[in-house]
């Protein structure tokens, strides 16, 4: 089981390194996006969620802070839900659709950041 564990850190954790990577990679593009969801700062706002998701995956996979990588998850998550996915300001039935499929998916992913405090530590596989 302790491998099945490994494999879900990794897929999960995953996620959120590639995604913090994007945020700088392609900055003025999400930049852009966050800004035209009336994001305030959002070249402020992309970074530090950028850092944040990138640590929390980071954590999550190498097995060490969990808490914290957990918090930086849930914080961001709940931001960019929130702000970038308010689904109930969408203008047109597709923009409606599709943030409300993203807001899902991010409570979705609230709750399995979440699920990683009730697992003992020290996690098998982890860094140290």
């Amino acid at each position: 089981m302790d491998i099945l564990f490994l494999i879900g850190r990794v897929l999960f954790g995953g996620l959120f390194i590639i995604n913090g990577i994007n945020h700088f990679t392609k900055f003025e593009m999400m930049k852009a996006y966050a800004s035209s969801k009336g994001t305030p700062l959002a070249g402020v706002a992309v970074t530090i969620t950028g850092v944040f998701i990138f640590l929390g995956g980071l954590g999550i996979i190498a097995g060490v802070y969990i808490q914290y990588a957990v918090l930086f998850l849930v914080v961001s998550l709940v931001l960019i839900t929130f702000v970038m996915h308010a689904f109930w300001r969408a203008k047109t039935p597709e923009e409606r659709m599709a943030d409300t499929v993203h807001f899902m998916k991010n409570i979705a992913l609230i709750g399995a950041a979440l699920i990683f405090l009730a697992v003992p530590e020290p996690w098998a596989y982890a860094l140290f």
